[in-house]
């Protein structure tokens, strides 16, 4: 599966492309407004770092604003990948930008017909929100599980991006039903590392080789 990262921090991103573990990039305007940075400039920053899909979204709400603002992103990078809600006109933008060779994210999928919609369309990407399904009480992973099914039973070449990501155990639950991407912020991707064991068994190795008195440089 692979590793993209939901922020528009830069550094944090570095960080983590540093350890191998970035494959891709993923902004809205919310991550943009937490960055204080021009749109522009931030998303050409962060393609500049790594040469995986950074996506980036459109704001308007109309077919022909939502198409003229994905054009004047994907200018930023051939890494572009532009972001779409997942609307009627969100779906017609993802046609006409998909036929003209532009990688398309739609976002904010809620339901398997929705992604059925979007893979019809051209998506490169499809992403399903897991957190805020588990926020209503419904079953986020039983979504990526029937994308899953649907996309396997026709060979839809869409790849299911898991978004919304709250926790580690998210990222493992989207890794085991055979999501291709799982995006999530720096501080969870970070958390996917830690285990009470493994800080109790450092903890025992490291008290019993102070006892011994040895160095190893």
């Amino acid at each position: 599966m692979k590793f993209f990262v939901d922020t528009a921090d830069v550094d944090a991103i570095a960080e983590l492309n540093d350890l191998g573990m970035v494959d891709g990039v993923t902004t809205n305007p919310s991550l943009i407004l937490k960055s204080g940075r021009d749109i522009l400039e931030v998303t050409k920053e962060i393609c500049d770092l790594l040469q995986g899909p950074v996506s980036a979204e459109v704001v308007a709400t109309d077919a022909d604003e939502m198409i003229s603002e994905g054009r004047k992103l994907a200018e930023i990078a051939p890494n572009i990948a532009v972001k779409v809600p997942l609307t009627w006109a969100g779906l017609k933008t993802c046609k006409t930008l998909t036929d003209a060779g532009t990688m398309v994210n739609v976002t904010l999928c809620f339901s398997a017909n929705q992604a059925l919609i979007a893979a019809k369309a051209g998506a490169t990407f499809i992403s399903p929100f897991i957190g805020r399904l588990d926020d209503i009480n419904l079953d986020g992973m039983e979504l990526i599980a029937d994308i899953r099914a649907i996309y396997d039973n026709y060979d839809f070449n869409t790849q299911i991006l898991a978004a919304s990501i709250r926790s580690a155990n998210h990222m493992k639950d989207a890794a085991l039903i055979g999501a291709d991407v799982a995006t999530a912020p720096p501080a969870v991707i970070k958390a996917m590392a830690n285990h009470v064991l493994t800080d109790k068994g450092l903890a025992q190795f490291l008290s019993d080789w102070e006892k011994t008195g040895q160095k190893i440089l």
